[in-house]
């Protein structure tokens, strides 16, 4: 069921976490979530961050597909005690009860993540518009107009709307497909629009509709991402700069 959710121990695209509001579990005990927090900050924090959002040298896990998919670390465990070596995570030989308890606070990051919904709107438009507008012109600018496509962007979409559309753009109806070339370690290379993509496998459609797909081991993967820019400012952003930016954006009436 979660396959769509393109990733394993990594980032899935948020069109597809959006997707993922319907999936609802009970969430662990809370003294099992606070050992198991307790454990991940203190076993895995240091690549993967306190809160599981991603580190130094780890990815995201509260967008990871295993993670996701888990119930009572039956995906989790094997990934802790026999580590991803190519990758530069280490085995951890933890007990089957701590691996449990990290697996359980994980699943309440996860679902904390999918209830966002639920969460209380307050005003938003908390910001400093002209920290906004430096903060476009650095980063924004390359792509984007003031005067051209985000003219009356401010009049288009509510404080709520214009936030989900600068940081999650790959959500709306209008997104763009994220194309690849993938080349063999022999043959010919193949592109097209990539239907499925995590840590182990992608699969593409070429331009004739043909179904393609390969052990990511096994290839050499080129993404045109057109949401890469925005994908890679989520991992900078400070609340600052959110909110200094909608600001600013509110403005372009």
């Amino acid at each position: 069921m979660l396959r769509v959710l393109q990733a394993s121990l990594g980032l899935i695209s948020f069109s597809a976490l959006a997707s993922a509001q319907l999936i609802t579990r009970p969430v662990p005990p809370a003294d099992q979530v606070d050992r198991g927090q307790k454990l991940f900050v203190a076993t895995c924090g240091f690549c993967h961050g306190a809160t599981a959002k991603g580190g130094e040298g780890g990815p995201d896990l509260v967008r990871s597909v295993i993670v996701l998919d888990d119930e009572n670390a039956e995906k989790i465990g094997p990934v802790v005690k026999s580590g991803r070596p190519d990758r530069g995570m280490p085995m951890f030989d933890l007990p089957e009860d701590q691996v449990k308890d990290i697996a359980a606070f994980l699943r309440s990051r996860t679902q904390a993540a999918i209830d966002r919904g639920k969460y209380p709107v307050l005003n938003l438009v908390t910001g400093d518009a002209k920290a906004g507008e430096a903060y476009f012109t650095a980063q924004c600018a390359m792509c984007h107009s003031a005067s051209g496509d985000l003219s009356h962007v401010g009049a288009k979409y509510t404080p709520e709307a214009l936030e989900i559309r600068f940081l999650y753009p790959a959500r709306g109806p209008d997104r763009k497909k994220v194309e690849a070339t993938v080349t063999p370690s022999s043959g010919a290379s193949v592109s097209g629009t990539v239907e499925y993509i995590d840590d182990f496998t992608i699969a593409i459609r070429d331009a004739a509709e043909d179904y393609h797909s390969w052990p990511r081991e096994s290839v050499k993967v080129e993404l045109r991402d057109p949401y890469a820019a925005h994908q890679d400012l989520l991992r900078k952003y400070s609340d600052a700069d959110m909110h200094n930016l909608l600001t600013y954006l509110v403005t372009l009436k």
